[in-house]
């Protein structure tokens, strides 16, 4: 028995080698997506953002508002116009992305501590400048908020120390878990990569079944008296070692070069990795038996893997997404995948909490397979009949 096992594995190793194709898309694919995506993401925040002033007080106290902007380091002030149509014109060509004009009388309003205005233009077209640019000016406006706030009750003959201290009676402290520098790079380059595995996964699994029509020595399989059971047994334990090996040096890249946070231990991660593994490998080879050529194999695999990330919660919130969505996105292992494995690099929260992740994966590897095999048993008994 082993001796027929390991044969159709050297020859699904064979197949799965002499592929060009695949080959490169298995083993070049998610490795130069993480390098790709490194290097995107390699500046660990976005700071030095552009931005415009119009000045039109010119007065020490505007000075001020200047200066504080210029010694930022998210905001980088780019140009210094006359009028509200050059800041708009600039705006427009994305020469800047943030845009302030401070009034004129403005120094006059706040020494006379009336009410003013300084207006803040920022370009909404790319969200993830827009919110830090946001968070950069809010920074700038608290600190001057309150400056002013301590110069106006010093000004109504408060002592300094108790003007400071009624702007200071409570204190905000903001701390960021898991990912205390808010790294993009830690939170999107390596789930990407990951991405581009699946993807391949995915498409490789939809070969399973679909892959053997047409192929000579599929005849000779099925007159050497071989069970499909396993026949398909070997070919999947192929295929789950190959897609192991391909992920692990993504890994070690991810973890040991670029430094990605891990909190939980490596033996549980790949546990996890194998699992969903299966599940893909679960997915694509039902997938493969529904399919009546390679082509529409390949087809449904796409269908499934390329929308599946987006749905997955982890670039946009679930919560975030329609209510009539929710439910159905965790019908897609790489919901549970994606949203494990946030778990599992960040927060390492134990086996009483993942459990159900690692449960429900395989649960959905037994569906699948299972589904796989009837389809195949109706479509075998179909052509029993019609022979």
């Amino acid at each position: 028995m082993m001796k027929q096992i390991l044969a159709i594995m050297k020859r699904e190793l064979f197949y799965m080698w002499h592929d060009t194709g695949l080959r490169f898309i298995l083993l070049v694919g998610p490795l130069l997506g993480l390098l790709f995506f490194a290097g995107i993401y390699s500046h660990q925040r976005i700071d030095h953002i552009p931005t415009a002033i119009v000045d039109l007080d010119q007065s020490s106290a505007s000075r001020q508002i200047v200066n504080e902007l210029k010694n930022t380091q998210d905001l980088q002030a780019v140009a210094y116009l006359d009028s509200y149509d050059d800041l708009k014109d600039l705006l427009q060509k994305g020469q800047a992305v943030v845009g302030i004009v401070i009034p004129a009388h403005y120094g006059q309003d706040v020494a006379l501590h009336r009410q003013t205005e300084v207006a803040v233009m920022i370009d909404g077209t790319n969200m993830i400048y827009a919110t830090n640019a946001s968070s950069a000016v809010l920074t700038v406006t608290r600190t001057l908020g309150a400056e002013t706030g301590i110069k106006t009750l010093i000004a109504q003959g408060i002592q300094p120390t108790q003007a400071q201290e009624a702007y200071q009676s409570i204190e905000f402290r903001e701390e960021a878990w898991f990912n205390p520098t808010l790294n993009y790079a830690y939170f999107l380059v390596l789930a990407f990569a990951l991405n581009i595995w699946q993807q391949c996964c995915t498409l490789a699994s939809c070969m399973t079944v679909i892959g053997e029509n047409g192929v000579p020595s599929w005849l000779q399989i099925r007159a050497s008296g071989i069970s499909l059971f396993k026949f398909f047994f070997s070919k999947s334990i192929v295929h789950l070692l190959v897609f192991m090996l391909i992920v692990l040096p993504v890994y070690f890249i991810a973890f040991n070069v670029f430094k990605f946070p891990l909190a939980v231990s490596w033996p549980i991660l790949l546990l996890f990795t194998f699992v969903f593994a299966v599940t893909l490998h679960s997915l694509g080879t039902f997938m493969s038996s529904i399919s009546g050529n390679a082509v529409n194999a390949s087809r449904f695999g796409m269908i499934i893997a390329l929308p599946s990330f987006v749905v997955s919660g982890f670039t946009w919130p679930l919560q975030a997404m329609p209510q009539w969505l929710q439910p159905i996105a965790w019908f897609f292992p790489q919901t549970w995948f994606f949203q494990g494995f946030n778990y599992l690099a960040f927060k390492n929260p134990g086996w009483l909490f993942m459990g159900h992740y690692f449960l429900t994966l395989a649960m959905m590897a037994v569906l699948f397979y299972g589904a796989s095999a009837l389809v195949l048993y109706w479509q075998s008994a179909a052509k029993g009949a019609r022979a």
